[in-house]
């Protein structure tokens, strides 16, 4: 029987995994497919893709530009949540993935395809954060992912396939694969190889935007951060676009050997995962967002957002960004930061980032309150005793109780 899909649009970044998958759909499926290929900063040259996918007869191409959309429209917002998983992953990967599937059934649609592929594994997150917002989206999207149906379950098997089909792949000197990387304008991950041992200890070739923090500059380096409505704006005075300061902060903080991570993380499929991580822009963003945060929210706007940060977290690591509970919680996180406006001035110093100041007309730091010395009568030190011993009553009543 003929397959009723003739057209597929497929997120296809010219490397390995598509690559061959662009082959195996037109031998599989005997239909048309359509690439979209991502800039979101990952900071590699895209001119390889267009003759690769013309090389195997695609005819319809899209390599788009969505740096500025990447940065603006979701890594800034998910930083207003100061959002991490499992308390040190900052969801680099995670976060690209809605934009990617935005786009792809945009082209999708556009292009009257029957369906969307994609190159993520039947182990990993990605399908799940490709799936969930296609359908999200989409509702009556079909999905081909070629992990989930062919054999070549592993990546020497790709790499024979791609070489009896002609599909020019890099590999490294020795001929063996290289690790599974991912790049943004957030950062770059590592998986596989080595680094499936736990206890194996990468060498130091694996980083590739980072200096090791041994050898970084002997002397810290002093920056400003300004920020308007929970966003970055200005790096030391100067107006940037959102994409611009976070490739600022990449240079800066990769020169000085910041945002370094290796992690065991639990996979929302049930399986731990071990992988390495670069996130030197974001690393400085986190600190630098939390430290204006410190002066302008209220504590229980501050401890509000806290405790709900882990559940935004997992939301964007699960692949629910389209989800109607994110952006109920959005919402929620983005009229936090309406009056999260001034300046932070930091340290970058081998590895590490300092918060040395911070500055805003909204902060509600108030010296007269907070003072060691004579506060003129703002502060009446005697309310403090009613306020200990009603805090104390529940106490004292249960020390009684127990000692009956």
């Amino acid at each position: 029987m003929a397959s009723p899909i003739k057209k597929v649009a497929l997120a296809y970044s010219g490397g390995l995994d598509t690559s061959v998958i662009l082959k195996w759909l037109q031998d599989t499926y005997h239909c048309e497919v359509v690439t979209f290929t991502a800039d979101i900063g990952q900071g590699e040259e895209l001119d390889h893709v267009r003759p690769k996918a013309e090389q195997f007869g695609v005819k319809e191409i899209f390599i788009d530009d969505l740096r500025e959309e990447f940065v603006r429209d979701f890594v800034f917002p998910m930083f207003r949540a100061n959002a991490i998983y499992e308390g040190e992953y900052l969801l680099g990967t995670s976060i690209a993935r809605p934009l990617i599937t935005k786009r792809l059934v945009e082209i999708a649609r556009q292009t009257g395809c029957q369906a969307i592929a994609h190159g993520a594994t039947g182990k990993g997150n990605d399908q799940v954060r490709f799936e969930l917002g296609a359908y999200a989206l989409w509702p009556e999207a079909q999905v081909i992912a070629p992990w989930r149906e062919w054999d070549l379950n592993s990546r020497e098997k790709l790499l024979a396939y791609a070489a009896d089909a002609g599909i020019p792949i890099a590999k490294k000197k020795d001929g063996s694969s290289p690790y599974s990387m991912d790049a943004n304008a957030l950062h770059i991950s590592y998986e596989g190889g080595g680094l499936e041992d736990p206890w194996w200890t990468p060498d130091d070739s694996i980083w590739r935007w980072t200096t090791d923090p041994e050898q970084a500059p002997e002397q810290g380096e002093e920056i400003v951060i300004g920020f308007e409505r929970g966003d970055a704006v200005s790096i030391n005075g100067q107006a940037l676009s959102p994409f611009e300061v976070l490739d600022t902060l990449n240079a800066l903080g990769g020169k000085h050997g910041i945002g370094r991570l290796d992690i065991v993380e639990n996979r929302y499929v049930g399986m731990k995962s071990r992988g390495c991580y670069e996130t030197p822009g974001g690393t400085i963003l986190l600190r630098a967002h939390r430290a204006i945060e410190s002066l302008c929210l209220d504590r229980e706007q501050a401890h509000l957002k806290d405790e709900l940060m882990p559940r935004y977290a997992s939301l964007i690591y699960n692949g629910y960004w389209f989800s109607p509970e994110r952006s109920m919680l959005q919402a929620l996180i983005d009229e936090s930061q309406t009056r999260v406006n001034g300046e932070v001035k930091l340290k970058l110093f081998k590895g590490g980032v300092t918060v040395l100041g911070r500055r805003s007309d909204d902060s509600l730091f108030d010296a007269r309150l907070s003072t060691f010395e004579d506060d003129r009568g703002a502060y009446n030190q005697k309310d403090a005793e009613g306020f200990i011993r009603l805090n104390a009553l529940r106490l004292r009543t249960g020390a009684n109780r127990n000692a009956r």
